[in-house]
């Protein structure tokens, strides 16, 4: 008998029969609140009626058109619906399945549109499991551990988590972009470097969110040295972080912002955006793929959109994010065990330290674990896995935030003893 592979190690025992809205249901009929939204996916709650209806439609109509074959009215439709909410300039568009894969896209088209060959990510971030996403994922050694040589041309540069460093923010920014400079000078020269990229919110590092003082001295050195500026967006992007892009929080402009998990509310699609200009200067035949741009996932992208900006969630992002990180902070104040507790918009991270203010990652599973059998549905991340991250979908609501917070302050007394 077939099984799945051991090495698919489950953050929750529940056994999924269906989803609606921000609550799943498992085999035995039990409700849990879906605070991870299938890390971020399912920005419209699970199995929203227009999205489902606009599923249900296009299944009948059209499965799959390759689109490097012909081309489909969804693809059409999305891609000018997109060009509504892009920053201004992008306007040129590749899809993809995965965030892995609009990654690579980007490596890509950022290597021979320079003709430089290094790119210099951030400490901590996370983008993809590939070979060349991964090699550029410095989230954690698990994403990369036992693959290696690993991909060249990658060199890493510091993010300013503050708490990290037991600095404050100015503190970590200054030391930050100094550290980047220097890497210019010691590492990869501005002329040989094609790109830097960046996630507004470092999601598997442990949901940091960065700065204006340092994304802006992350453009003004792009610009400086002719070097690309691409913004993950991935898990950030469609109103996660309560504004449409995460990157809008902090005054730049991206040139390439990649594009993938809240976009179709669960079905899979990714991409990237440039300008025209820039994706000309890419070899032709280096975009394509067997599934990019699937007529279905299209269709339910459309009406995702439709769905974010109807409901008003990019709004309600912002509000319940409030909401969220407040009530976390109030929890976290009664207890020594959460050194500290962050976020933006609907991405909360809680920071578990011990007493003398090392990685508690054991004390962050418990929580993680217990919240999961009192019906709250978590997920942990960082480096050293000690920070709970809640991540629900962006049609949360007061009373769901709250039922939230009231089990999670629940979780974290009986966990700490505190």
């Amino acid at each position: 008998m077939a099984q799945l592979s051991p090495l698919l190690k489950q953050a929750t025992p529940v056994v999924v029969d269906h989803g609606e809205g921000v609550y799943l249901y498992d085999v035995d009929g039990k409700r849990h609140l879906d605070f991870t939204a299938g890390i971020g996916v399912t920005s419209t709650g699970h199995c929203h009626p227009h999205v489902v209806r606009a599923a249900q439609e296009q299944i009948g109509k059209l499965v799959h058109g390759q689109y490097t074959t012909v081309m489909h009215q969804p693809l059409l439709e999305l891609t000018k619906r997109l060009g509504d909410v892009l920053p201004d300039g992008l306007d040129s568009l590749f899809y993809a399945n995965s965030g892995s894969e609009a990654v690579e896209a980007a490596l890509r088209l950022a290597r021979q549109a320079t003709k430089r060959p290094n790119v210099i990510v951030m400490q901590g971030g996370f983008h993809g499991r590939t070979v060349a996403a991964a090699s550029m994922t410095t989230s954690g050694t698990r994403f990369s551990a036992g693959i290696g040589p690993l991909m060249a041309g990658v060199h890493v540069a510091p993010f300013p988590y503050a708490y990290h460093y037991g600095w404050d923010e100015q503190t970590a920014t200054k030391f930050a972009l100094r550290e980047l400079d220097f890497l210019f000078q010691t590492v990869s020269a501005p002329n040989e470097t094609a790109a830097i990229f960046v996630e507004p919110v470092l999601g598997e590092g442990g949901y940091v969110p960065a700065n204006t003082e340092f994304m802006t001295g992350l453009r003004e050195r792009a610009d400086r040295h002719g070097i690309l500026l691409v913004v993950d967006e991935i898990q950030t992007g469609f109103g996660r972080t309560g504004k449409f892009w995460g990157h809008d929080h902090f005054g730049i402009s991206p040139d390439i912002v990649l594009i993938a998990k809240g976009l179709a509310s669960g079905f899979p699609l990714s991409g990237i955006a440039a300008s025209q200009e820039l994706m000309a200067k890419a070899f032709p035949g280096s975009q394509g793929g067997t599934y990019g741009g699937n007529a279905v996932s299209c269709a339910a992208a459309i009406a995702t959109l439709e769905v974010i900006q109807q409901e008003n969630l990019v709004e309600n992002a912002a509000e319940r994010g409030r909401q969220l990180l407040e009530g976390a902070r109030v929890i976290a104040d009664k207890t020594p065990a959460i050194g500290e507790v962050r976020g933006l918009g609907l991405l909360v991270g809680s920071e578990f330290t011990t007493a003398d203010g090392e990685p508690d990652a054991a004390t962050a599973a418990a929580a993680q674990q217990t919240a999961s059998k009192n019906g709250l549905l978590l997920l942990t991340c960082g480096p050293y896995m000690n920070v709970v991250r809640m991540v629900p979908p962006l049609v949360v609501n007061a009373e769901q935030v709250d039922d939230a917070l009231r089990i999670w302050g629940e979780v974290v007394a009986s966990v700490t003893g505190s």
